[in-house]
């Protein structure tokens, strides 16, 4: 895909006081909905029976509702039908993932013994995670080989490896600058076998090199005080590590769920998005079934609020927790298929990954860099839609935070096409400052989401407090823009548009009028006597470690 574009299609204009105040209370010459009577209609309660769904499905489904699993299948089946029932036509766009399985690891550092214990569970950590697409050692691993770091901390590139002999051993650098694929090569590149990649920042380094290519070499993410506590042992003298990495890759195919409102300027599309997979280890109900619940609950509410000025996009996207593959499927096949004229139809996309974390921050993504330097560009609009979020929150006197805009969700291929973007977050594997519990409460120095990634993240692990303040930014955020998008890309509403006819579906907060129409009851009998007949013959798919980060 060619990412460079043109703005010719764009009038862009920044968000004065005056264009946030008609954003946030839905002023506009042609108005169809009500941002604060979709708030209202959008309830905890109904997005609660949709979790509550989701864990059925990943209970009677091996535990997971994973991209290539039949807990995706139910999942998606789950969706489509409460979609149909209130008169959109979802579509399903299929594409071919690459799924890795870690089949053996281990990683030792000679004369060192760890005893990091960064989330406060009780015990140490386990020395490194494989990078999502590494390549393996050879079999048996590599024994007995010595660590060797680059002349610049973060070995990008060549000229960071100048005047260092890595040939034959294991590249220990540091996370940041570039990403982790860029890492890898540069170690290649200056002879290392491996690279081990320490993070910058608390917390475990989960990543991603983007697909398994002939430059790349085993790679290893490891905890910031692991990195220092190797670095320091180097200094003194020639460290040794043993690493063994097994791994194998499988073609699978998945798919996203694609639904567009009836009516609505389709040259002027506001587009809703979340993962809807999780990863093998868990039902995944926050993370994140928490975002794909909420944009449901939406996208059922705002069918029944009459005709819009803009239409408005819905999309659960598939294969995000290995690589972030569905949503840049869609952006490259919408290139492919339009060219930058059908990029420019997406007025603003709109990323809502976990958004009901138990130990909770109410963060937005950060596009004016007020809080964090942005590590990718920014594309114009996007602080405009960051301030449709940060205005509502203000308005309504709610705390809230930055969250870096750094592309490690699924917005990156919208802001890489440059298509502006913003979204919600509750966090997930960051440590909670005593700072941010005087905004929000919980506990200080445990995880945001101390159950991210693991067989924990189930129906218990949500925290409605935080679900319901989320769902209110998100409801009047949606409405809002499907009213008026002017704020963000200078496009001024139609005053008189031309009549389309509004479905009529019968849509109720507790859910039952879609599961009912299903042949079912709310909130099991659906599910078990619908969906899972269908995959009476199952689909049984193993993987290694998911992750999603590429830098």
């Amino acid at each position: 895909m060619n990412r460079a574009r043109h703005h010719s299609a764009r009038i862009l204009v920044g968000i004065g006081a005056g264009a946030a105040v008609a954003l946030v209370a839905g002023i506009a010459p042609a108005a169809a909905v009500d941002p604060a009577d979709l708030d209202e209609r959008v309830t905890t309660d109904a997005v609660l029976v949709h979790l509550e769904q989701l864990q059925a499905v990943a209970d009677a489904n091996g535990g997971n509702r994973a991209a290539g699993t039949p807990g995706y299948e139910a999942s998606a089946a789950y969706i489509e039908a409460a979609l149909t029932s209130a008169g959109y036509t979802p579509v399903r766009q299929y594409f071919d993932a690459a799924l890795q399985t870690i089949d053996a690891f281990s990683l030792a550092i000679d004369g060192i013994i760890f005893d990091d214990d960064e989330d406060d569970d009780g015990t140490a950590d386990p020395l490194g995670v494989p990078m999502e697409y590494t390549p393996g050692t050879p079999a048996g691993g590599l024994v007995d080989v010595p660590l060797i770091a680059p002349s610049a901390a973060n070995g990008c590139s060549a000229a960071d490896w100048d005047g260092v002999d890595a040939t034959g051993a294991i590249a220990l650098v540091s996370r940041g600058v570039c990403s982790f694929a860029e890492k890898s090569a540069a170690a290649a590149g200056a002879g290392a076998v491996a690279a081990i990649i320490y993070n910058n920042d608390v917390g475990p380094l989960e990543g991603t090199l983007g697909g398994q290519t002939p430059d790349l070499v085993p790679t290893v993410g490891i905890l910031q005080s692991q990195g220092a506590e190797i670095l320091a042992a180097m200094e003194a003298g020639v460290v040794t590590a043993d690493l063994d990495l097994q791994q194998h890759i499988d073609e699978i195919e998945t798919f996203n769920v694609i639904a567009d409102t009836p009516t609505g300027r389709a040259d002027n599309v506001v587009m809703l998005g979340a993962h809807l997979d999780s990863v093998e280890d868990g039902a995944g109900i926050n993370d994140n079934g928490s975002g794909s619940a909420a944009i449901l609950e939406v996208a059922l509410q705002l069918a029944a609020s009459g005709e819009l000025e803009n239409r408005v996009r819905f999309a659960w996207w598939g294969a995000e927790e290995i690589g972030l593959l569905g949503s840049a499927y869609y952006v490259d096949d919408l290139y492919n298929t339009g060219g930058d004229a059908a990029l420019d139809t997406i007025a603003t996309y709109l990323n809502f990954d976990m958004v009901a974390s138990p130990n909770y921050v109410i963060s937005v993504y950060d596009a004016n860099e007020s809080t964090y330097e942005a590590p990718v560009i920014v594309p114009e609009g996007s602080v405009a839609t960051e301030a449709a979020f940060t205005d509502y929150f203000d308005a309504s006197g709610q705390p809230w935070i930055d969250t870096a805009f750094d592309g490690r969700s699924d917005y990156d291929a919208f802001i890489r096409a440059d298509i502006p973007a913003s979204g919600l977050f509750t966090g997930a594997d960051d440590v909670k400052t005593a700072e941010q519990v005087a905004l929000f409460g919980g506990t200080a120095g445990i995880l945001m989401d101390p159950n991210y990634h693991t067989a924990a993240d189930d129906i218990t692990n949500v925290n409605v407090e935080a679900l319901g303040i989320m769902l209110g930014a998100i409801a009047n955020v949606t409405a809002s823009l499907a009213n008026d998008t002017s704020a963000i890309n200078g496009v001024v509403p139609i005053v008189d548009p031309v009549p389309v006819p509004a479905p009529a579906p019968d849509v109720t907060n507790e859910g039952e009028g879609y599961l009912a129409a299903s042949g079912g009851t709310a909130p099991g009998g659906w599910i078990a006597a619908g969906v899972l007949a269908v995959l009476a013959g199952g689909l049984v798919v193993s993987r290694g470690a998911l992750r999603r980060t590429r830098s």
